[in-house]
């Protein structure tokens, strides 16, 4: 019989119910893994942690989450809360001998985010954050390819996470708009191209960045006449330099009218190029140089089998993976990742990295100066 793993909630909302799914299904498509088995869920809502524990089948429902950290039959915590409470239940967890998962961005700081690495690593405990696009087949195919010189020289990356969900400036105030919370689009979203950007072409050295805050104040609440600054960033570019010895930009905005979620990149090499847009993410552009030029142009990969663990899924390509399937996968790569007593990738290690970068462009704003990591 396979082994179990019971998992600990922390957290209800859309990041909640998307963690508690993946657990769910990673034990039913994967079954080279200890089994998830959803054992308790905390919300200060009681009411919320109620319905949450009834709806996905959670043995135990909590208003107190260190309640559920100390609970001795929890093995993994999973902590999806905003990021202001990220460092103080992660630490908790690790200090109870818990496995973490904690949503992205890891903290507030990256400060605060090398003191939750060094904790977890000093205990033995796997860590892991919620970079979930990076586990798309086709990006790590993408970086296959990359890696095997298909493309050549790297000459260049070009990356952008742009959505509109804050575009509306009668849009209330919020937590994403405080700056206690840490930072703003450069953040919550531009954190994702950031992890995309160093998992296909490795670490960056040097950044210089420019951020905007165009709508400088919202309603303290739906209609109100009352209006709060806001203190982060809508709009982040910047301008980088990899280590491999390329340069490119990245670029995070959530005031993109009309962008769901154009989570996109492109990176062109001396013998060709990749463009890939989350909008379409079962499909990777690819350009060869030197072919005839009459019919040369991109031609489509399109995501199926051939592409692990796509057919974990499904054993027909053009099918189609979703934002849960990645879920799933991440939560199953983090559990193989315990059953292994491997570190997990990305761990809190990793996300420590993108958050020294996105503090690195706070500070280069700030000096309107290059600013070497």
């Amino acid at each position: 019989m396979r082994k179990s793993i019971r998992v600990g909630l922390i957290g209800t909302g859309f990041m909640g119910k998307a963690h508690a799914l993946a657990y769910q299904a990673a034990g039913n498509v994967f079954d080279d893994i200890s089994r998830p088995v959803l054992h308790a869920v905390a919300d200060i809502d009681g009411s919320r942690a109620e319905q949450f524990k009834n709806q996905f089948g959670f043995a135990k429902a909590l208003t107190d989450w260190q309640a559920l950290v100390a609970d001795p039959e929890i093995d993994v915590i999973s902590i999806t809360t905003p990021t202001l409470f990220h460092k103080e239940m992660a630490l908790a967890a690790i200090a109870a001998g818990k496995h973490v998962h904690c949503e992205k961005p890891l903290a507030i700081s990256a400060a605060d985010a090398l003191e939750m690495t060094l904790a977890a690593e000093k205990a033995g405990v796997r860590s892991a954050s919620g970079f979930n696009y990076i586990k798309n087949p086709l990006l790590k195919y993408a970086r296959d390819m990359i890696a095997s010189g298909e493309l050549g020289e790297i000459t260049d990356f070009n990356g952008i996470h742009a959505e509109g969900f804050m575009a509306d400036p009668a849009t209330p105030w919020s937590w994403r708009c405080d700056p206690a919370g840490g930072q703003g689009a450069i953040a919550d979203v531009g954190s994702h191209i950031i992890a995309i950007a160093r998992y296909l072409l490795g670490p960056v050295n040097t950044v210089f960045a420019k951020l905007d805050t165009p709508i400088r104040t919202r309603p303290v609440s739906p209609g109100a006449s009352e209006h709060r600054q806001v203190g982060v960033d809508d709009i982040a570019r910047m301008l980088v330099s990899f280590e491999r010895g390329c340069s490119g930009t990245l670029q995070a905005n959530w005031l993109a009218t009309g962008r769901n979620m154009q989570l996109a990149f492109q990176v062109s090499g001396s013998k060709g190029t990749l463009a890939f847009d989350q909008e379409r993410m079962n499909e990777l552009q690819y350009f060869k140089a030197g072919e005839d030029p009459r019919s040369n142009g991109f031609r489509l990969i399109e995501s199926g089998p051939q592409h692990a663990p796509y057919g974990a899924f499904c054993v027909a390509g053009g099918h189609h993976l979703g934002f849960n399937d990645l879920k799933t996968i991440e939560m199953a790569e983090f559990i193989r990742a315990i059953d292994q007593n491997r570190p997990a990738s990305p761990d809190f290690r990793e996300a420590w990295e993108v958050q020294r970068l996105i503090d690195s462009a706070v500070m280069s704003d700030r000096d309107k100066s290059w600013i070497t990591l």
